[in-house]
């Protein structure tokens, strides 16, 4: 148990006879018994049972509670309820009542809810009689428990509603023991205790379930009576026993702190953190006095109170005997035995705090700022005081340690400017670290605080600082880097890789360590952009000392694909290289160094830019002059190798002629690079007819071989010399071989448009025949097996027959004829082919200007396949077609129908191929279908009667060419020779007698 001694301030103002006599008008002849308070009332209990309900300004109301005297009163917490225990006759006969001082009867009086003889359950449940007077009571805030204490040591427990006699049940929890001198419930998470005291010992019962209670005991001795209760606060609950020698705390874990206040106490009152203690001089060993006891006018009490949270007594005063100190409105009130009332007044916290700065008791100042919840501002100032006054007083770690709580609030330069005296350095260390701690320090700090640790030798200090894991960065990392590198460059190195600092790591190994490799070694652990700029800072350093390795790396690192990094351009896809070109410079005076990384890039990949070329073929003449003669051919090789390369680029060359004025070396240069790249010679005449010294047989030159390879249109042309100083006279050879070429076309063209016009007009009049006079079908053999017709046979308007079964067998449509089929199809394709494009063309061009991304409608429509032109092959073998006449059908080598399986092929140009009429008519009549008048059709007798008779097709003599199977010359043809395949004449169907 923990004794604290006490210091003494006075903290409450003493306002005597605050009601101004109203409550010794109001007694009268009466003799006050007991006082009591709660819900906003005084209760003023007198010697004749009469209680009286005062106010704040000390006026109320005269209720009788008993009729002989009242003995104990007490308000339920937070209730209007109110317990009595008094005495309706004369004797011991103890009597509790409930009253509702709310609720008012008939006459104005409170209600009484209740009324319980005590000494008939006390004999009840003890088991004989008792008469036994009542020392205290309890009341649980909850209105649920009550206990009634007795001198004789008996406690009864009421459970239930204590406003109701048959819902509350009584228990005898003791029966015998010393005199009853305080109770109080304590209710702790689930747990409801009840603490009591006597004169011999302190105990507790654990009353959380009924029927089960358990007694344990905290001290064996006791106090009088009056001199216990529980005191709740913020920092928690006690139950405060006041002895004549100190005042003691008791929780159910044991005893708590004790706090030396000594004197004969008479009662104690508790509120918010304040102990009011009355207590008088101790006269003899068995001095003791209570409220319901005479004593002398002349014995004064001594009332104290004691602030428990802070340890002090804060006030201090001697008054005439006190009957007792209630606590209302948050004030204590002191009642007299004269019948007087005085009010006790704390004062306001910054009289308190004044008084304390007054005598340097900054230490109580904080406590208490801090149990009132003072801003933090108020502290702040507090600790800078405190710090001040210790300061002066030269307590510089005492001074330092309030410092540091000023953190994030006083200036930091208000504290350093005191310490910056070498003899202060360890304090001011301790400020710098608690500053870079809390996260506010800046360069100047971190500085200091490393300059700190070097001057003071703390060498462990200082790597324990910057050496940081487990803890997040509370320093400017590059001012400890700063600092740290002038005193030992291995630390700086080990700090700036712990935290990725790698501008500080190369700095310190290339210019402190010159471990120049090492530091090729730790860039390849780099990412791409930190190579980047590695090498934007210390290329030259590392070319300068180390230029072989170096240019290694940087072979690697333009190269490699792990170097390469995402296009952060949105409209731009895949991952780019790093650009050799930000890192020619470094190579200034390595030109050796530079060819073999140029050389390499250029090998390794295509595509680079112009100037790497450049500066490769710069920096081999520079190698080439400063070679030796045993070197130079060498180098000269090189050289030539690369302006000998195919990708050189011939527009430079052209370019280089045209400045110089070399117009043969121009046209010799289009003439044998041309056929690769023949812009070359748009290029030569765009610069030549701006050139007005340039020869005119020079343009002419180029104007023909433009005219004659067809390089560029003649509207282009003009356009490209419409504004050169070129003259008309030398275009004039050019303009008249354009012309005549476009007059010989225009002839061309309109001979085949009289063509196409007459061979249409030749077309409509068969069509116009076919639909209106009759066809005779003169077709004698079949155009499949090409033996002679024979019933049941099909015709078609294109004078092709055949029998019903060969038909049958080859064509997948009955509508189509066989051999005519394939060039329909073709026609019908070509014809189909443009309608469709003339509709794309309408919609392509309709969707485009709706559309807000254009580019995006064109590329779908190439996606599609839309601009494929459509390639259109003839039939093989068709050079010509039968021609359709009234007489017998002319047949012709090649038109005889070939069953190969060709669809229409599409290509990137349409193939065009002559047609005759006949052809052209066939492939109409194909298709056509006869409108009136009905064409009349002669019977079959009539085909067969001119149709040459002959008793066996296969004896005529027949052209080969027209027979579909000829070629099929394998083993599975029945048609071949008996000398080439064994075959069995009589398994022929057609091989009848001739």
């Amino acid at each position: 148990m923990a004794i604290h001694e006490l210091r003494r301030f006075t903290f409450f103002d003493l306002n005597t006879d605050c009601d101004n006599g109203s409550v010794k008008e109001l007694l009268k002849d009466s003799k006050l018994k007991l006082v009591t308070s709660g819900h906003g009332n005084f209760i003023f209990c007198d010697n004749e049972g009469n209680s009286h309900i005062l106010n704040r300004n000390f006026k109320g109301t005269l209720f009788r509670t008993y009729a002989v005297t009242t003995t104990l009163a007490e308000f339920v917490k937070y209730s209007p309820l109110l317990v009595t225990i008094g005495e309706d006759e004369v004797g011991v006969n103890p009597i509790l009542k409930v009253w509702n001082t709310e609720k008012l009867d008939k006459s104005g009086n409170p209600t009484c809810l209740r009324v319980t003889r005590l000494n008939s359950i006390l004999s009840k449940l003890s088991g004989g009689q008792k008469a036994v007077q009542p020392s205290c009571l309890c009341i649980h805030e909850g209105s649920n428990l009550l206990a009634v204490g007795f001198y004789d040591g008996s406690i009864l427990l009421f459970r239930g509603d204590i406003t109701r006699d048959r819902s509350s049940k009584p228990k005898l929890l003791r029966d015998t023991g010393s005199s009853l001198t305080g109770l109080a419930f304590r209710t702790f998470s689930k747990y409801t205790f009840l603490f009591v005291s006597t004169e011999e010992q302190v105990l507790f019962y654990d009353v959380s379930v009924k029927d089960k209670e358990l007694k344990v005991e905290l001290d064996n001795i006791g106090c009088q009576l009056n001199c216990s209760l529980m005191a709740e606060s913020s920092q928690g609950a006690n139950f405060v026993v006041a002895r004549n020698d100190a005042v003691y705390c008791y929780t159910t874990d044991g005893k708590g702190p004790c706090y030396a206040v000594e004197g004969v106490k008479v009662l104690i009152q508790w509120s918010k953190m304040y102990l009011v203690i009355i207590s008088k001089e101790e006269t003899s060993s068995n001095a003791f006095l209570t409220a319901s006891r005479d004593s002398s006018a002349s014995e004064n009490h001594e009332v104290t109170i004691l602030d428990m949270q802070n340890k002090l007594i804060v006030f201090s005063t001697v008054m005439k005997p006190v009957l007792a100190v209630i606590v209302e409105w948050g004030s204590f009130f002191i009642i007299t035995k004269d019948h007087k009332v005085h009010h006790l007044v704390e004062k306001n916290v910054q009289s308190k705090l004044a008084l304390l700065f007054k005598k340097n008791r900054y230490d109580v100042a904080i406590r208490m700022a801090k149990s009132q919840h003072y801003d933090e501002e108020g502290l702040v100032d507090i600790f800078r005081q405190y710090g001040d006054h210790l300061y002066a007083k030269g307590d510089r770690f005492g001074a330092i340690e309030q410092y540091i709580k000023t953190i994030g609030k006083l200036e930091p330069s208000y504290i350093i400017r005191r310490f910056m005296e070498s003899a202060h350095m360890e304090q001011l260390m301790e400020y710098l670290e608690a500053l870079h701690k809390a996260g506010l320090a800046d360069e100047d700090h971190t500085t200091l605080l490393l300059n700190c640790y070097i001057k003071l030798g703390r060498t462990t200090d200082l790597k324990n600082f910057i050496m940081i894991k487990d803890r997040e960065l509370d320093f400017d990392i590059d001012i400890a880097l700063k600092v740290v590198r002038g005193v030992n460059p291995e630390d700086a190195l080990q700090l700036a890789k712990t935290h990725g600092k790698y501008e500080w790591v190369l700095r310190i190994m290339l210019e402190d360590q010159k471990k120049f490799g090492e530091a090729i070694h730790y860039i390849k652990t780099l990412d791409t952009s930190e190579v980047t700029k590695c090498f934007m800072e210390f290329g030259d350093t590392l070319i300068t000392n180390v230029p072989k390795e170096t240019t290694e790396f940087l072979k690697l690192f333009c190269t490699e694909a792990k170097y390469k990094v995402k296009n952060s351009d949105p409209f731009e896809d895949g991952y780019s290289a790093p650009k050799p070109e930000d890192y020619l410079h470094l190579f200034l005076n390595k030109s050796e160094f530079l060819v073999d990384f140029l050389e390499h890039l250029i090998h390794t990949q295509s595509g680079w830019s112009k100037q790497i070329y450049n500066a490769l073929v710069e920096h081999h003449l520079v190698v080439w002059s400063k070679a030796s003669d045993e070197n130079r051919s060498l180098a000269e090789q090189r050289l030539m190798k690369l302006l000998q390369n195919p990708d050189a680029m011939y527009h430079q060359v052209l370019q280089y002629h045209l400045f110089q004025g070399d117009h043969k070396a121009v046209l010799a240069t289009c003439k044998r690079y041309g056929h690769q790249d023949p812009s070359l010679w748009i290029q030569a005449l765009w610069s030549v007819a701006r050139q007005t010294d340039a020869p005119s047989q020079l343009l002419s030159d180029i104007l023909a071989f433009i005219e004659k390879e067809k390089l560029l249109s003649p509207l282009l042309t003009v356009e490209a010399l419409g504004d050169a100083p070129a003259t008309l006279g030398q275009v004039r050879k050019y303009l008249m071989t354009v012309l005549e070429a476009e007059d010989e076309l225009l002839a061309k063209e309109s001979e085949l448009i009289d063509k196409y016009t007459a061979e249409t007009q030749k077309v409509k009049v068969h069509i116009k025949d076919l639909q209106t006079n009759t066809t005779i079908f003169q077709g004698s053999r079949c155009s499949i097996c090409t033996h002679q017709l024979e019933l049941p046979s099909i015709h078609f308007l294109c004078q092709h027959s055949y029998h019903q079964h060969c038909f049958q067998s080859y064509s997948e449509n009955e509508n189509e004829c066989i051999v005519c089929k394939r060039n329909n199809k073709q026609l019908l394709d070509m014809i189909k082919y443009q309608e469709q494009n003339h509709e794309l063309h309408e919609s392509f061009h309709s969707q485009l200007e709706k559309a807000d991304d254009g580019f995006s409608v064109v590329a779908d429509y190439f996606g599609r396949g839309v601009f494929n032109t459509l390639t259109i092959l003839p039939p093989e073998g068709s050079t010509s077609v039968p021609s359709i006449a009234k007489g017998k059908p002319d047949y012709v080598k090649g038109t005889e129908a070939v069953f190969a399986g060709h669809d229409v092929s599409r290509g990137l140009q349409i193939k065009s191929y002559d047609t005759t009429r006949h052809d052209f008519m066939e492939r109409i009549e194909s298709n056509m279908t006869k409108i009136e008048p009905k064409p009349q059709i002669r019977a079959v007798s009539e085909v067969s009667s001119v149709t040459p008779a002959c008793s066996n097709p296969f004896d005529d003599e027949y052209d080969e060419t027209k027979n579909p199977f000829a070629e099929d010359l394998d083993s599975t043809n029945p048609f071949t020779s008996k000398e080439e395949f064994d075959y069995d004449e009589h398994k022929n169907p057609f091989a009848r007698s001739k």
